[in-house]
């Protein structure tokens, strides 16, 4: 029998369609902060494909069950008695949660990504799972953010899924890339996705890490998108 959660740290992850967190500061200058915060909070009226966007804890297709994350989310992970906790759109009364294993990971921050599986699939007809995006997302259509950020504004200290639905990737590279949204400390292992010219929102990549004020860092689904195929199913 699985262990209640106990002290669980709150992360962010998000779910694949298979058949199928923010960290330390960047060492690097920091640009002004905005005048004004671009993100908002999670709503009826967002985009219906948040609705994948999830709230994974780790203790100090018919079926989806598949998630992707950052790997500094589960470093510290040692007490295997404590489960790890994927749950979707907490505190409403749609809020579906499932414990979760851990598949593959890049083993470090120079690949900054973690794979898990949930040992009860989320049906479909419950959460629409975000499909992949094909190649390496397009420098010139906008990107969103997407998160529980620990702020206590927009993000009320982690418990808001906010998100930055108009930004920009200002560079980019197979293991690495910068975007200029608008995404705090919490938000790590969120995602990051683009909606094609059709309309459909592909996950691109998951946050690694930022500064608050428009730099963030994201790990591309490019970057680790072999290990990725190996285990959806």
């Amino acid at each position: 029998m699985r262990r209640r959660v106990t002290r669980p740290v709150r992360l962010l992850g998000l779910l694949l369609a298979a058949g199928l967190a923010l960290a330390a500061q960047p060492a690097m200058a920091q640009p002004p902060a905005p005048a004004t915060d671009p993100r908002q909070i999670y709503s009826s009226e967002s985009p219906d494909w948040l609705r994948a966007v999830g709230k994974l804890q780790v203790p100090s297709s018919t079926r989806a069950d598949t998630i992707v994350t950052a790997w500094h989310c589960l470093e510290f992970y040692r007490d295997l008695s404590k489960p790890i906790v994927f749950t979707l759109l907490p505190g409403s009364r749609d809020s579906i949660a499932s414990e979760a294993y851990r598949l593959a990971d890049g083993g470090g921050m120079h690949a900054d990504w973690a794979i898990l599986r949930l040992y009860d699939a989320v049906p479909v007809s419950s959460v629409n799972p975000m499909t992949i995006h094909p190649e390496q997302a397009d420098p010139g259509r906008p990107i969103i953010m997407a998160g529980y950020s620990r702020d206590r504004a927009v993000g009320n200290n982690g418990d808001h899924l906010s998100y930055d639905p108009d930004c920009a990737i200002t560079h980019q590279s197979q293991r690495s890339s910068d975007s200029n949204c608008t995404a705090h400390k919490g938000s790590s292992g969120g995602a990051v996705t683009q909606v094609s010219p059709a309309g459909d929102p592909r996950i691109c990549g998951v946050i690694s890490q930022g500064n608050g004020v428009g730099l963030s860092t994201f790990v591309p689904i490019n970057g680790f998108r072999h290990a990725l195929t190996q285990h959806l199913r």
